[in-house]
């Protein structure tokens, strides 16, 4: 396997208390591991590279790297939001500027710890069909909505799910880091909760498990390190073709959010994504 890594994420007395863990796996069919990720202190995240073998690990490395110089005591979700714009500029000019990697973009989905006034909320952000999945009470749901083709006609009910998982079209995305000068990203806020878990992933891990496969497997996993590796293990005995990523976030303690400053946390996030994209449209 990549790699993994265990973060037990040290804050005040009275910050939620989180533990990940990371696995990575080159694709049978790959030459190269297009795939990033980052499990650091309060930034979590997997970015799916595309645009050959040097165009799409270039794209999620810049990403990724963005994210990994947020690096302070505490974050704001509009740290995260200018973090993820810059990413798209750097991943842009390098497309422009450098031969073969014309084209290049990647995936982005991840959690990010963040403190408004004295609330800490994770903040999860996506674009792309890398996904957010969470874990409670060892059911798992699919927190993240696939920008893609095939996700697009699964709302117009155009196809079914059992059609969405054959269909060939189900690696086109529609948004991606690198696409437009604006990245259109989908934010959210979550209050944290104590014994919950997260699974980042890549469409290398999904396009390889089902849902039930996936839920089986954390739940039989007590530290996110074996969990993100056997996530990894299930995906490539499984057959996966494709680059196979898994960043496993546990929230071990939880603080106390109230559900007003949660929902002026989210108006002004988006607010202030907005006042970005049109710094950036002026550039």
């Amino acid at each position: 396997m990549g790699g993994t890594s265990t973060v037990p994420a040290p804050m005040p007395d009275d910050a939620p208390r989180v533990a990940g863990g990371a696995d990575s796996h080159k694709g049978v069919s790959r030459r190269v591991n297009e795939d990033s990720w980052c499990c650091s202190r309060l930034v979590f995240a997997v970015a799916d590279g595309m645009g050959g073998h040097a165009g799409g690990a270039t794209a999620s490395a810049h990403a990724i790297a963005s994210l990994r110089q947020l690096s302070g005591q505490s974050l704001t979700p509009n740290d995260l939001v200018r973090a993820i714009q810059s990413a798209n500029t750097v991943i842009l000019d390098s497309a422009q500027s450098q031969a073969g990697l014309q084209g290049m973009g990647t995936t982005l989905a991840g959690l990010a710890l963040v403190l408004d006034g004295e609330h800490d909320l994770w903040l999860a952000f996506n674009i792309g069909d890398s996904r957010i999945y969470r874990l409670s009470g060892g059911r798992l749901t699919q927190l993240s909505v696939d920008h893609s083709v095939v996700q697009e006609l699964l709302d117009l009910k155009e196809i079914t799910p059992a059609q969405a998982a054959t269909d060939p079209r189900r690696n086109v995305v529609t948004r991606a880091l690198g696409g437009d000068a604006v990245a259109e990203v989908d934010f959210w806020l979550l209050p944290p909760e104590a014994g919950e878990r997260f699974l980042l992933c890549s469409d290398g891990v999904t396009g390889a498990l089902s849902d039930e496969s996936l839920e089986r497997v954390l739940v039989a996993h007590a530290d996110p390190r074996d969990a993100a590796r056997a996530v990894v293990i299930a995906a490539t005995e499984a057959g996966t073709q494709d680059d196979a990523t898994a960043v496993v976030v546990d929230t071990e303690t939880a603080a106390r959010v109230d559900q007003g400053h949660r929902t002026a946390t989210v108006e002004r996030a988006v607010l202030d994504q907005s006042d970005t994209q049109r710094d950036g449209a002026r550039q």
